[in-house]
């Protein structure tokens, strides 16, 4: 089976990752966590494709990135939603949803005939 199409997986993460961070600020380990948990551990999510997408987002201002400490006292970049990721997260997950029922129809359609 070939992979799914990397801009089909670009943005469903970049969904989930405003998904994670629609509940209030936190650092990057969390929201990997999130996606994992979430996901019933169904997406791993490495450092190496998480913080390209914490970093696309911020390009694109739809999140904002602070320093402060974490559980642990460990200093860590905390990431938070702007006015335009919560926007924008409403809008991806309007069209996450369409294109969920299309597939979803599609797979449930009649054969042809």
């Amino acid at each position: 089976m070939s992979p799914a199409s990397p801009d089909i997986l670009r943005g469903t993460f970049d969904l989930l990752i405003l998904k994670a961070l629609s509940w209030g600020p936190t650092h990057g380990y969390a929201v990997a966590r999130w996606i994992e948990s979430a996901t019933n551990d169904a997406l791993e999510v490495g450092e190496g494709t998480l913080y390209p997408a914490l970093h696309r987002l911020e390009e694109r201002e739809w999140i904002v990135a602070h320093w402060g400490p974490s559980e642990n006292n460990r200093r860590a970049k905390f990431y938070s939603l702007t006015k335009a990721g919560r926007a924008q997260l409403r809008i991806e997950t309007d069209n996450w949803r369409r294109y969920a029922a299309a597939v979803f129809a599609a797979l449930e359609a009649p054969a042809l005939r």
